[in-house]
Protein backbone atom coordinates (compact mmCIF):
# COMPACT_ATOMS: atom_id res chain seq x y z
CA UNK A 1 0.00 0.00 0.00
CA UNK A 2 1.09 3.56 -0.71
CA UNK A 3 -0.40 6.59 1.03
CA UNK A 4 -0.58 9.95 -0.66
CA UNK A 5 -0.21 12.85 1.78
CA UNK A 6 -1.51 16.30 0.93
CA UNK A 7 1.26 18.86 0.43
CA UNK A 8 -0.62 21.34 2.64
CA UNK A 9 -0.39 19.12 5.73
CA UNK A 10 1.41 20.96 8.55
CA UNK A 11 5.14 20.35 8.13
CA UNK A 12 5.95 19.52 11.78
CA UNK A 13 2.99 17.16 12.03
CA UNK A 14 3.79 15.70 8.62
CA UNK A 15 7.24 14.50 9.69
CA UNK A 16 5.84 12.85 12.84
CA UNK A 17 2.97 11.11 11.08
CA UNK A 18 5.00 10.11 8.03
CA UNK A 19 7.52 8.37 10.33
CA UNK A 20 4.67 6.57 12.13
CA UNK A 21 3.20 5.36 8.84
CA UNK A 22 6.50 4.28 7.30
CA UNK A 23 7.45 2.36 10.49
CA UNK A 24 4.48 0.14 9.64
CA UNK A 25 6.03 -0.71 6.27
CA UNK A 26 3.78 1.57 4.23
CA UNK A 27 5.21 3.89 1.59
CA UNK A 28 4.20 7.55 1.43
CA UNK A 29 4.60 10.44 -0.98
CA UNK A 30 3.54 14.08 -1.01
CA UNK A 31 1.11 15.39 -3.62
CA UNK A 32 -1.81 17.79 -3.40
CA UNK A 33 -5.19 16.23 -2.61
CA UNK A 34 -8.44 17.98 -3.56
CA UNK A 35 -10.00 16.82 -0.29
CA UNK A 36 -8.47 15.76 3.02
CA UNK A 37 -4.92 14.86 4.00
CA UNK A 38 -4.29 11.09 3.53
CA UNK A 39 -5.37 8.65 0.82
CA UNK A 40 -4.50 5.08 -0.13
CA UNK A 41 -3.70 5.37 -3.85
CA UNK A 42 -5.41 2.01 -4.40
CA UNK A 43 -8.68 3.34 -2.90
CA UNK A 44 -9.16 7.04 -3.81
CA UNK A 45 -12.76 7.00 -2.57
CA UNK A 46 -11.71 6.85 1.10
CA UNK A 47 -9.80 9.85 2.43
CA UNK A 48 -8.76 10.95 5.91
CA UNK A 49 -8.82 14.59 6.98
CA UNK A 50 -6.69 14.88 10.15
CA UNK A 51 -7.67 17.38 12.84
CA UNK A 52 -5.21 18.16 15.65
CA UNK A 53 -7.94 18.36 18.30
CA UNK A 54 -11.54 19.37 18.98
CA UNK A 55 -10.51 23.04 18.99
CA UNK A 56 -9.60 22.73 15.30
CA UNK A 57 -12.99 21.12 14.63
CA UNK A 58 -14.68 24.05 16.41
CA UNK A 59 -12.73 26.46 14.24
CA UNK A 60 -13.67 24.58 11.05
CA UNK A 61 -17.34 24.49 11.96
CA UNK A 62 -17.62 28.08 13.22
CA UNK A 63 -14.94 30.45 11.88
CA UNK A 64 -14.12 28.59 8.65
CA UNK A 65 -17.57 27.16 8.03
CA UNK A 66 -17.88 28.13 4.34
CA UNK A 67 -14.46 26.72 3.40
CA UNK A 68 -15.06 23.55 5.42
CA UNK A 69 -18.53 23.09 3.95
CA UNK A 70 -17.15 23.47 0.40
CA UNK A 71 -14.63 20.71 1.15
CA UNK A 72 -17.37 18.39 2.45
CA UNK A 73 -19.52 19.08 -0.62
CA UNK A 74 -16.51 18.45 -2.91
CA UNK A 75 -15.98 15.09 -1.18
CA UNK A 76 -19.64 14.15 -1.56
CA UNK A 77 -19.75 15.11 -5.24
CA UNK A 78 -16.58 13.09 -5.87
CA UNK A 79 -18.12 10.04 -4.16
CA UNK A 80 -15.44 10.18 -1.45
CA UNK A 81 -16.03 8.78 2.04
CA UNK A 82 -14.34 11.38 4.21
CA UNK A 83 -13.11 10.38 7.66
CA UNK A 84 -12.22 13.10 10.13
CA UNK A 85 -9.46 11.66 12.31
CA UNK A 86 -9.33 13.83 15.42
CA UNK A 87 -6.16 13.62 17.52
CA UNK A 88 -7.73 14.92 20.69
CA UNK A 89 -6.35 12.49 23.23
CA UNK A 90 -7.46 9.62 25.46
CA UNK A 91 -10.45 11.44 26.96
CA UNK A 92 -12.30 11.67 23.60
CA UNK A 93 -12.67 8.24 21.98
CA UNK A 94 -16.08 8.53 20.31
CA UNK A 95 -18.48 11.11 18.96
CA UNK A 96 -20.60 10.67 22.08
CA UNK A 97 -17.63 11.73 24.26
CA UNK A 98 -17.64 15.14 22.53
CA UNK A 99 -20.92 15.97 24.31
CA UNK A 100 -19.05 15.98 27.65
CA UNK A 101 -15.97 17.89 26.41
CA UNK A 102 -15.00 20.87 28.56
CA UNK A 103 -13.77 23.48 26.12
CA UNK A 104 -10.92 25.28 27.93
CA UNK A 105 -11.89 28.52 26.15
CA UNK A 106 -15.11 28.66 28.18
CA UNK A 107 -13.04 29.91 31.14
CA UNK A 108 -12.22 33.13 29.26
CA UNK A 109 -15.28 33.44 27.05
CA UNK A 110 -18.76 32.25 28.05
CA UNK A 111 -19.68 32.40 24.34
CA UNK A 112 -17.16 29.70 23.42
CA UNK A 113 -18.57 26.49 21.98
CA UNK A 114 -19.60 23.88 24.53
CA UNK A 115 -19.12 20.16 24.05
CA UNK A 116 -22.89 19.76 23.69
CA UNK A 117 -23.10 22.37 20.90
CA UNK A 118 -20.08 20.90 19.11
CA UNK A 119 -21.55 17.39 19.35
CA UNK A 120 -24.83 18.58 17.80
CA UNK A 121 -23.00 20.40 14.98
CA UNK A 122 -20.86 17.34 14.27
CA UNK A 123 -23.90 15.05 14.16
CA UNK A 124 -25.64 17.46 11.77
CA UNK A 125 -22.60 17.52 9.48
CA UNK A 126 -22.38 13.73 9.63
CA UNK A 127 -26.00 13.44 8.50
CA UNK A 128 -25.76 16.11 5.81
CA UNK A 129 -22.40 15.17 4.29
CA UNK A 130 -21.89 11.51 5.20
CA UNK A 131 -18.60 12.12 6.99
CA UNK A 132 -17.31 9.73 9.61
CA UNK A 133 -15.48 10.61 12.83
CA UNK A 134 -12.63 8.64 14.33
CA UNK A 135 -10.52 9.61 17.33
CA UNK A 136 -6.97 8.86 18.45
CA UNK A 137 -4.00 10.17 20.38
CA UNK A 138 -1.03 11.75 18.60
CA UNK A 139 1.00 8.59 19.26
CA UNK A 140 -1.59 6.49 17.41
CA UNK A 141 -2.16 8.70 14.35
CA UNK A 142 0.01 6.84 11.85
CA UNK A 143 -1.28 3.46 13.00
CA UNK A 144 -4.92 4.63 12.75
CA UNK A 145 -4.35 6.09 9.27
CA UNK A 146 -2.94 2.78 8.06
CA UNK A 147 -5.79 0.82 9.70
CA UNK A 148 -8.51 3.11 8.39
CA UNK A 149 -7.13 3.13 4.86
CA UNK A 150 -7.06 -0.66 4.84
CA UNK A 151 -3.55 -1.91 5.35
CA UNK A 152 -3.68 -3.28 8.88
CA UNK A 153 -2.09 -6.68 8.49
CA UNK A 154 -1.84 -7.22 12.24
CA UNK A 155 1.95 -6.84 12.27
CA UNK A 156 3.59 -4.25 14.46
CA UNK A 157 6.59 -2.60 12.84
Amino acid sequence: MTIQIDTREHKFELARIQRQIERRGVKTFLQKLDVGDYMNVDNPNLIIDRKQDLQEVVSNITHQHSRFQRELIRAMKSDVQLILLIEHGPDIQSLEDVWFWDNPRLEKSPKATTGEKLYKAMVTMQKEYGIRYEFCTKRETGKRIVELLGANDGKER
